[in-house]
Order: C-alpha cells, then sequence, then structure tokens
C-alpha cells in the first residue's frame, strides 16, 4: 500500500536529484522536517517495498517503480499549483504549500480533469516544468543563476526555488518574480549583487541569488502561464 508518507518521501527523492544533489538520509531528514530515526525506519519499509535502493555509500536511489509513483505525484503537485494560480489567481509564493495539502487529496479523475483544462506542458507559477528538472538539464537550455550573472547585462528570471515560501515573498517584494525582466548593474564586494527591477534598484544577497535561475534577455524565453 501506498500511504500519504511514503509518498512524500518518493517525492522528496525525485525533487532533490532535480536540484543535483547527492539524496542521503541526513539531507531527506532535513527536507522533509523528520527526525533521522523517522528517516531510517521510512527507507527501511520503501527498500522492502522495491521503491528505493539504498548504495553502501548511503546514497538512496529511486527504483523505476518508485520513480513512476514520484513523477505521477510531482505531475499532480505541478497541476494544482497551476489551478490554484492560473484559475484562482492565487500569489505564486503560496502555491507550493498548499499544494503539498492538496496533492494526496486529489482524485485521479479530477486531475485527469485539470489536465485537459491546462494542459501538462507549461511551468508552473515558479517557472519549473512538471517534473524536477536538473541543474545540468537547465544549463543546457541556456539558463544560469543569477548569482552567475555578468553586470552590466539584462536577464528575464525562468524560475525560483519553490520549496521556501519565506524567499517568494522576499524576492516578490523585490520585484524578482518568473517572467520578470531585470538589470544587474554590479556584483558587490560583500557578496551582493546590485539589481534594477520594477522595485526600482535593490540589492540581493549570493544565496538568495543560487535560487533564481535566469536568461539572457535577447534569448528566447518559454511563455509564461496566464490567469484565466
Amino acid at each position: 500500500m501506498i500511504t500519504v508518507s511514503k509518498e512524500d518521501y518518493l517525492k522528496a527523492i525525485l525533487e532533490a536529484e532535480g536540484e543535483g544533489e547527492q539524496v542521503i538520509a541526513a539531507r531527506l531528514a532535513q527536507w522533509l522536517s523528520v527526525s533521522a530515526p523517522a528517516v531510517t525506519m521510512a527507507l527501511r519499509r520503501l527498500k522492502r517495498d522495491g521503491l528505493v535502493s539504498v548504495r553502501n555509500d548511503g546514497r538512496v536511489q529511486l527504483t523505476a517503480a518508485g520513480r513512476k509513483i514520484a513523477r505521477r505525484l510531482a505531475i499532480r503537485h505541478h497541476l494544482i499549483e497551476r489551478m490554484l494560480h492560473e484559475v484562482f489567481g492565487m500569489e505564486w509564493y503560496k502555491v507550493h504549500d498548499e499544494a503539498e495539502r492538496l496533492e494526496h487529496a486529489v482524485s485521479s479523475d479530477f486531475e485527469a480533469m485539470l489536465s485537459r483544462k491546462l494542459g501538462r506542458g507549461g511551468p508552473c507559477p515558479h517557472g519549473n516544468p512538471p517534473t524536477p528538472e536538473s541543474p545540468r538539464a537547465r544549463r543546457k537550455r541556456g539558463l544560469l543563476l543569477l548569482s552567475e550573472s555578468q553586470p552590466g547585462s539584462r536577464y528575464a528570471v525562468q524560475s525560483v526555488y519553490e520549496r521556501d515560501r519565506k524567499l517568494g515573498e522576499f524576492l516578490e517584494k523585490l520585484g524578482i518574480r518568473p517572467g520578470a525582466d531585470i538589470a544587474v548593474n554590479e556584483h558587490n564586494y560583500d557578496d551582493t549583487l546590485g539589481l534594477v527591477t520594477t522595485a526600482g534598484r535593490v540589492s540581493l544577497g549570493r544565496s538568495a541569488a543560487e535560487k533564481v535561475w535566469v536568461m539572457p534577455a535577447n534569448e528566447s524565453s518559454p511563455s509564461r502561464p496566464k490567469k484565466n
């Protein structure tokens, strides 16, 4: 039986992989805000069910069966985020937490209705694809982190890390949101970036800039989801 807890672990592993991280028990404990013993017990059950494997070095990997479940849940989460933003107008930085609560309650019939109405290909309100995309894949598409931007250049914000609502709220106040155009004026000695956005001249620290993917403004960028 696939419980809510098992689904959460499988999706967390998939998402951590998408961030380019080595998935180990300690990282999952941090990612899911649970204790180390809880992760150990959960991984034991998932391994018994043939949904994950644990290597000798402690790295956790999804099996084919586990990946199938995780991808299905990720797509459902993606559709719910889009529904909340595009249909109901919820702010982009709020939809992740709400979708986390709703994703386990949505029936397959309702998911199919959402898919027909919204389509499966569009980005979520944070600018991310239906299933996690690795940093390597993003770079192949021409994206780079805002922290890697060049002074004197303009960029279009493509996506923002979505598991941190406070980060989203902070960026929104600075005019840094998916679809926004920004100008990079300078990289300062104190590791901050001087930017110009719709909010005016703003300063952004490196830790936040490393959570924002951008594309040079002269490059073509994917269309943004629009509210109905």
